[in-house]
């Protein structure tokens, strides 16, 4: 199963680059997993947020290919404990061929990005910046990768 973190705009804070950077690296020795970003929308001050997030969300799904589960990283979503996410990694890598994780831009999802979404999944009930998000989400599928191979990463 490749998995695959589909975010809207670049980091641009370099520390938060290198600990994504360095996460991503180890995620590699587990799973095929890359990062593909979307670029940051250009002139926005003449659009609201609904326009917004129907133009980034067009963009979003033309990243997603059919038979893609995808997975929103959205504050409404499901809330996990680290075992339970990387029981549910180990479920979906039995099933999907692509599994698509997606963070969406300032205003969230568009509609249709909803409606074309398998799931959506909430890191926390605090809310965190999109770059912070980005390390966090890593940091947490690091973790899964290691407690589905018994690894002495993550302690009870």
């Amino acid at each position: 199963m490749k998995t695959i973190l589909l975010q809207v705009g670049k980091t641009t804070n370099k520390h938060i680059v290198a600990c994504i950077n360095d996460y991503v690296e180890r995620i590699g020795h587990y799973m095929p997993f890359s990062v593909i970003t979307i670029p940051e929308l250009k002139n926005t001050k003449s659009l609201n947020e609904q326009q917004q997030k129907e133009r980034e969300g067009e963009l979003i799904l033309n990243n997603i290919q059919p038979g893609d589960v995808v997975v929103l990283l959205d504050e409404h979503g499901q809330e996990m404990r680290s075992v339970e996410f990387a029981r549910w990694i180990e479920k979906k890598q039995q099933a999907a061929r692509r599994l698509l994780f997606v963070i969406g831009g300032p205003y969230g999802f568009s509609p249709s990005v909803y409606q074309r979404a398998d799931e959506q999944i909430s890191l926390s009930k605090m809310t965190f910046s999109h770059q912070m998000v980005r390390l966090v989400f890593t940091e947490q599928l690091y973790r899964g990768c290691t407690i589905i191979r018994g690894e002495p990463y993550h302690h009870e």
